[in-house]
């Protein structure tokens, strides 16, 4: 088996990667920086520094990590990019990254992945989206708008492909206890409900993988509140995320 994962130089992705390299499976990863690969780790992926931003060099990596196997069985797309941006708390370079990594890169993923897998008739896509992704309501923000994308654009992909025996799973999950997370809340995560470790994360999303799920939620506790919410009228959603997301930037 061989699993390749876009944006698998730390964090969920990275713990992906060791997961299926102790599995005794073929595993590349990528990224913008390499050098957030734990120095003499996992001597055994093979890592490639590569934009999800730019096709041609996502699928260029891709062949290189295929010249000498017979094809791709799984793909991921853990590439992501966040900032927070309520009440106008984002700079333009921000939300240019956020778009081009969060939407244009999850386009380029699915095209990179179609383009390899359609000739096999098989193999495994997944994507990391987010819990907020599943709410729908005017003021929300640009993050969570970014990930609804990812959502939809994997349901689209998901019909498109599944004629070709080509399953798409999307992985949409609330807080995950990672580095990433904790740099930005200042190690500070008593703000964060129903924080998942992240090798739970790893045995959730690898068996949503295993078996083809199309779209996963977790944890159940977050799944219900979110999918409660969801049930509210816009306006009072709007308030309810709003003052939420000023409460838990107030120290």
């Amino acid at each position: 088996m061989n699993v390749f994962i876009a944006g698998g130089t730390s964090g969920i992705g990275y713990a992906l990667a060791r997961h299926y390299l102790s599995k005794g499976y073929g595993v590349g990863i990528c990224g913008r920086d390499l050098t957030k690969i734990p120095e003499n780790d996992s001597k055994d992926i093979k890592a490639f520094q590569t934009d999800v931003c730019d096709i041609n060099a996502l699928l260029s990596t891709l062949q290189s990590f295929l010249v000498d196997k017979n094809e791709l069985d799984i793909f991921i797309n853990c590439a992501g990019s966040y900032a927070e941006d309520v009440a106008g708390r984002i700079s333009y370079e921000e939300a240019e990254e956020m778009l081009q990594t969060n939407i244009l890169g999850t386009v380029n993923f699915f095209e990179a992945a179609r383009k390899v897998m359609k000739n096999q008739k098989k193999g495994r896509i997944a994507v990391i989206a987010s819990v907020s992704g599943i709410l729908e309501y005017e003021n929300s923000s640009l993050y969570t708008k970014t990930k609804r994308s990812v959502i939809q654009i994997a349901d689209a992909y998901h019909r498109a492909l599944k004629p070709f025996g080509i399953s798409v799973t999307t992985i949409a999950p609330g807080y995950i206890d990672t580095e990433k997370l904790r740099q930005l809340n200042q190690n500070n995560l008593s703000k964060k409900p129903f924080l998942t470790e992240v090798e739970t994360a790893v045995s959730i999303i690898s068996e949503a993988i295993e078996k083809q799920k199309k779209l996963i939620i977790f944890p159940t506790k977050m799944k219900w509140m979110m999918k409660s919410l969801s049930l509210l009228p816009s306006s009072l959603l709007n308030i309810i995320m709003f003052r939420k997301a000023q409460w838990m930037k107030n120290d």
